[in-house]
């Protein structure tokens, strides 16, 4: 297992639109994501559960994956969680 840290960057935190964008991530790894915050997990399979975790700008989240290039695809993640997303992009 590896394990990383992230913070959410955009400004209106981790809604609908990034949820299911970090969600279909998530989906296409062959082993098990766990994303860990003050309110709660989730396991990136539900758009619903993640948008549950209520993560806003700035909060703090722990990403633990578990399976090949664990270490690779814990960074992706991380670096996804921390995009500034914008909707339409400006």
């Amino acid at each position: 297992m590896y394990e990383t840290n992230a913070v959410i960057k955009n400004e209106a935190g981790i809604h609908c639109r990034p949820s299911a964008i970090l969600v279909k991530e998530g989906s296409a790894y062959a082993g098990k994501i766990l994303i860990q915050s003050d309110h709660g997990s989730c396991d990136l399979t539900s758009a619903l559960e993640c948008i549950m975790l209520g993560l806003e700008q700035g909060a703090k989240v722990t990403i633990q994956v578990s399976g090949p290039d664990e270490e690779e695809y814990a960074k992706k993640l991380a670096a996804l969680i921390e995009t500034r997303f914008d909707f339409p992009p400006q």
